[in-house]
């Protein structure tokens, strides 16, 4: 009997179902996953805390940053401060979720299919550029991380819309935030899942207006399933209107409420694993915004009942919120929508690859030039609010999102709580939108 030659598309075929098989990670590697930092702290030459990186000394530390932030601190946008590289304990239930679970995990045939997955970091292997879905994996740890784990609120959540050319404040919007996983949960009662849950949902996102009067009581709910291939739900409560209505598919990609930021930019890419086309950059070190909270400049400028003061900001049009900057190890991911009629090109994304929080991401419009810089501070629960010690959650503390080509921001203060009180599942369901009439 003759055999017949492989074909290039048998090859890549073939080459594609080996590395998608299950395998267990070895206590190396999940030691590597969950603590990067165990044989030393990256360097960098003469990056030492406390330096400051302006537009006089940037070319120095040029191989130290992204390259958006390179060309804002060079342009005068802002100024960054490298502060010490500090561990962030990932929740234990987390981790030993993944090592429980991680040998059970394969891709499917095709981009946004999953097998095995119980709960866990999915993939904790180091990823490696031969491999060709190795974005696709990232992606994955990425969706199955624990960005504000189990449960969450930002409690409240200012938004303000800035012109970076005059500093005026164009708008400000006091929301609240919340976020509650229904299936593969690891810290906080019920684990695994919440039930019941007969729409198999993975994850809810629900949003209220608290002020201005004009858009009080606006409210959005975003309902994501377990089938990856499925599309989200996402509803919205106009509260002028008293009525809810559903967002189609690409209202998603249009400025939320008028701000720079996007629905699908929600928490560094709020969206599917089938959406996008991803590829694995590389790995290197670079500064990232991971701070101590009581290490970084606060504001009374909002009256807080409880007297918890906000991140304040700074730089052109305070545009940046005055945080420090760690060096740290990340992970490049590419993600290409497979959608032509995507606003966006791609966008490029740095994944913490401890944490795996996408704080630092590059948007580039359709013709490949650089439309968004998307900036999530992370601060270490240790130092935050007392009921957020010891969760092992890095929480989103402040954002930036920056459109260059408009010289316009969008800056956001939190207050984030790890607390399963405040995110009930009856908030995550379409009638509640109703229940402030």
């Amino acid at each position: 009997m003759k055999l017949k030659p492989l074909t290039l598309a048998s090859t890549l075929a073939l080459a594609s179902t080996i590395t998608s098989l299950a395998s267990a990670a070895t206590e190396t590697e999940l030691d590597n996953a969950f603590h990067p930092y165990k044989k030393g702290f990256p360097a960098f030459p003469g990056l030492n805390p406390g330096l400051v990186i302006n537009k006089a000394n940037v070319d120095q530390f040029k191989d130290a940053l992204d390259p958006a932030n390179y060309q804002l601190v060079k342009d005068g946008w802002y100024e960054v401060t490298a502060v010490p590289t500090i561990d962030f304990p990932n929740a234990k239930g987390y981790v030993e979720a993944t090592k429980a679970h991680s040998g059970s995990v394969k891709l499917g045939g095709k981009n946004g299919e999953i097998s095995g997955y119980v709960a866990g970091r999915p993939f904790p292997e180091e990823p490696d550029l031969k491999d060709p879905r190795a974005g696709e994996k990232l992606a994955w740890n990425f969706k199955y991380g624990i960005n504000w784990g189990d449960n969450a609120a930002i409690y409240p959540f200012y938004w303000r819309y800035r012109n970076a050319t005059t500093g005026q404040v164009e708008r400000t919007i006091k929301f609240n935030f919340h976020f509650l996983n229904f299936k593969h949960r690891n810290d906080h009662p019920p684990i695994p899942e919440v039930t019941p849950n007969p729409s198999q949902l993975f994850r809810g996102i629900y949003v209220q207006v608290l002020e201005p009067q004009d858009l009080k009581n606006t409210q959005l709910l975003i309902q994501r399933y377990e089938d990856d291939l499925k599309l989200d739900d996402a509803y919205l409560y106009l509260g002028f209107q008293r009525r809810v209505r559903r967002l189609a598919t690409g209202q998603t990609t249009d400025a939320f409420l008028g701000s720079d930021v996007m629905i699908e930019d929600f928490e560094g890419y709020n969206g599917r694993i089938s959406d996008m086309k991803w590829t694995f950059l590389g790995t290197k070190n670079i500064l990232m915004p991971y701070y101590r909270a009581t290490d970084v400049k606060r504001t009374d400028e909002f009256k807080d009942p409880d007297g918890y003061k906000f991140i304040d900001v700074g730089g052109k049009g305070n545009c940046m919120p005055t945080i420090g900057w760690q060096l740290r190890k990340v992970h490049i991911l590419q993600a290409e929508p497979v959608n032509p009629n995507h606003p966006i090109s791609k966008r490029v994304i740095y994944l913490d690859a401890q944490v795996f929080g996408a704080s630092r991401t590059l948007i580039y419009d359709r013709k490949g030039e650089l439309w968004k810089s998307w900036m999530i501070g992370k601060a270490h629960p240790d130092f935050h609010l007392p009921i957020n010690k010891g969760t092992g959650i890095a929480l989103d503390d402040s954002f930036s999102m920056i459109d260059v080509q408009a010289k316009h921001c969008t800056t956001g203060q939190f207050k984030g709580q790890v607390d399963p009180k405040l995110n009930p599942p009856s908030l995550f369901q379409v009638q509640n939108l109703r229940s402030g009439d």
